[in-house]
């Protein structure tokens, strides 16, 4: 059976863009298959050239514990090169996710890679951050008890505690719910092109995949020894 890899995605500020293009850099509602391979490329310490196979086969899922707002981020950049070969000053507008929680999930049937990704979060080789470098995490990207044997990806994310609790004042109330994307094998109506096949400055290249969101209530996850699960 597969194994999954749980890895906490929490701080003030985050980005997961997929369509970005010139000055305006957007921001998905939930973190990018692309972005959270490149966090575990930079804990890994692999170099922007190396493969990404065995990172990108691994089946990828978000529960979104907190949504957060979105906001822009208004900037300048200076003597930015035109196509005239002159320089400019640019406006960029940069979006981003505020207070936002997530948890990640990996699954794969190679456990010893996943076991390697786990400890190499402990203890990065370069720094993590969530989407932007400028956007450091507010709690490590590990979880002691965070590598999960024999598990498939659902089961994974909805057996782990909910990272912001069930009563923490974050704007919900007992109608709300609790969402869960996961990736799908088979094509469906929601797709994001956000699979790397390459980071290398001069071949970057992403492709397709599918997704699946599901929104379960938030009644649906119970206090249990003073965690929050979901028990359906």
């Amino acid at each position: 059976m597969s194994s999954v890899l749980l890895i906490p995605l929490v701080g003030p500020m985050q980005s997961w863009g997929t369509r970005s293009r010139f000055q305006i850099r957007d921001t998905e509602r939930a973190p990018s298959k692309s972005g959270v391979i490149g966090i575990l490329c930079a804990a890994l310490g692999r170099d922007r050239a190396e493969p990404l196979d065995d990172l990108v086969s691994l089946k990828m899922g978000v529960r979104v514990d907190r949504e957060g707002d979105v906001h822009k981020d208004y900037q300048t950049a200076q003597d930015v090169a035109t196509a005239d070969d002159s320089k400019a000053n640019m406006i960029s507008d940069r979006y981003f996710l505020s207070d936002a929680v997530f948890l990640v999930g990996l699954e794969g049937n190679d456990f010893h890679l996943l076991e390697g990704a786990h400890k190499a979060l402990s203890n990065p080789t370069w720094a993590l951050s969530l989407g932007r470098k400028s956007y450091v995490p507010s709690a490590p990207l590990y979880l002691v008890d965070g590598l999960k044997e024999g598990t498939d990806l659902r089961s994974a994310l909805l057996g782990y505690p909910l990272l912001t609790g069930k009563n923490v004042d974050h704007g919900r109330d007992v109608e709300s719910t609790i969402r869960l994307i996961l990736e799908s094998q088979t094509p469906t109506r929601e797709s994001r092109m956000d699979t790397p096949v390459s980071f290398s400055i001069d071949s970057r290249e992403y492709h397709k995949r599918f997704i699946t969101t599901e929104f379960l209530p938030l009644n649906n996850f119970k206090e249990e020894d003073g965690t929050c699960i979901c028990l359906k």
